[in-house]
């Protein structure tokens, strides 16, 4: 009885560490083109987040299977508490670390490698390495590529169809907090500059570099194309996040399988709600290096990395695929910066090498949860 206490609440803490190292990925691009504040993205993330954790229940049973470790693992390892607990402490102990150090790493990864390295220690060479390249590695290893080529071209398509539109960019000024004002409308208004502020030709203002926004002028189908691209961009944001949470619950709730006891619908709302809690109290780290050093986005392309991202993890949830929302969503916003010329090479190579130690990590702390319980025998 008291394995199956410890299992469910390292279950919980698995699911806060994934919330405060994932929540916010679904809108990154909001925060990084400055379309919403810190507290407006996160609370978007978290409401949509919680959402998709809540429907996992119903639409990715494949997932739920597959992190239970079955397949992976001899059926009867799968089904000892103490072998899930060895791998929830392994996974939840790895994202917690990341989080706090700012890394935006894979849940999933983590809880591959802490199967692995549980496996390893548990079942040696029963360890079915099949399933583990093919369900679990494949997917891992070409979902940020594919990302990366989908975005890239879908950004050059969207941008050929404003063009098409007729719709253009305007460098922006910020003359009041939260509203901007394109430097055109300053003349409009007559508004008095300094002398040594205007220059012949295109009229300009003087502002910080934060305060320069590229904005869209034009209208589509009789709507400002500013405002379509917003209400857009905002609907994807919590596409991603709903998505996420609908890809990465199940995973954690596989880790619960075990106890019987222990309703299906009750255990995801608790999981949910722990998702929840650590996005909203611990995400800030990671969401300034997902949204402010990988590339600087506008909000066109912005919203591009957001439509791509969506668009795979809700179809790798629905066959069963077990992709890395983190993965995906860092190969889109990649994806932008080689289009944009602004991808941080450095930062970039510091995420890749984080996920390169997060599965042997993760294997190491499982394997040494489940030694310590062989020697206590």
């Amino acid at each position: 009885m008291i394995v199956f206490v410890l299992l469910f609440l390292i279950t919980l803490f698995v699911a806060y560490a994934n919330g405060a190292n994932d929540n916010f990925k679904g809108v990154a691009t909001l925060y990084g083109a400055n379309v919403a504040d810190y507290r407006k993205a996160i609370t978007i993330a978290t409401i949509a987040t919680f959402a998709g954790c809540v429907a996992s229940v119903f639409f990715a049973e494949a997932l739920i299977k597959a992190f239970s470790g079955k397949g992976l693992v001899p059926d009867a390892l799968a089904a000892s508490p103490v072998f899930l607990l060895a791998v929830g402490i392994g996974a939840g102990a790895t994202v917690l670390l990341a989080s706090l150090l700012g890394f935006p790493i894979s849940t999933t990864h983590s809880l591959t490698g802490a199967l692995v390295g549980g496996g390893l220690m548990a079942a040696g060479d029963e360890l079915n390495l099949d399933v583990l390249g093919s369900v679990f590695f494949l997917p891992l290893l070409l979902s940020p590529l594919i990302s990366i080529l989908l975005t890239m071209p879908l950004y050059k398509l969207g941008h050929g169809l404003t063009e098409r539109f007729g719709v253009t960019k305007e460098s922006c000024v910020c003359v009041v907090p939260g509203q901007f004002v394109p430097v055109a409308a300053l003349a409009e208004a007559n508004v008095s500059l300094a002398p040594d502020i205007i220059r012949p030709g295109p009229l300009m203002a003087i502002g910080t570099a934060p305060a320069c926004m590229e904005k869209y002028n034009g209208s589509v189908w009789g709507i400002t194309a500013q405002r379509l691209i917003d209400n857009v961009h905002y609907v994807s944001a919590a596409a991603v996040s709903f998505a996420r949470g609908l890809n990465d619950g199940p995973k954690i709730i596989g880790l619960l399988l075990v106890v019987e006891a222990l309703n299906l619908q009750v255990s995801m709302l608790a999981v949910a709600v722990a998702m929840a809690i650590g996005g909203w109290l611990n995400a800030h780290r990671v969401a300034v290096t997902m949204s402010k050093k990988i590339s600087k986005m506008n909000d066109g392309q912005a919203l591009t990395a957001n439509l791509v991202t969506a668009f795979m993890v809700i179809f790798a949830s629905r066959f069963g695929m077990p992709v890395s929302t983190t993965h995906v969503s860092v190969g889109s916003i990649t994806g932008i910066g080689i289009v944009n010329g602004s991808a941080d090479k450095t930062v970039i190579s510091s995420i890749l090498m984080s996920w390169l130690l997060t599965l042997p990590i993760a294997a190491a702390i499982s394997a040494s949860v489940y030694w310590i319980h062989l020697r206590l025998l």
